[in-house]
């Protein structure tokens, strides 16, 4: 069985711009709390957001999410 994990480079992103997560926060629309939780994979934030996140950084979405596949 394959499982599929939602991983990220936000952390990266931000230092490439040099911002905060409460900069990232306020350009998407959602708390610092939020930016936390996605960057450290507690939370897999929504298609929209995602979206919105890979726009606020100009970049394409694959460049930011990718998909960790593993078997069981």
């Amino acid at each position: 069985m394959k499982i599929y994990k939602l991983k990220n480079n936000i952390r990266v992103q931000r230092a490439i711009k040099r911002i905060t997560q409460e900069e990232l926060a306020e350009g998407v629309g959602v708390t610092r709390k939020t930016i936390n939780t996605i960057e450290n994979e507690v939370f897999v934030p929504s298609t929209l957001l995602a979206l919105k996140i890979a726009e606020y950084f100009n970049v394409d979405f694959e460049e930011i999410f990718y998909l960790e596949v593993s078997e069981e």
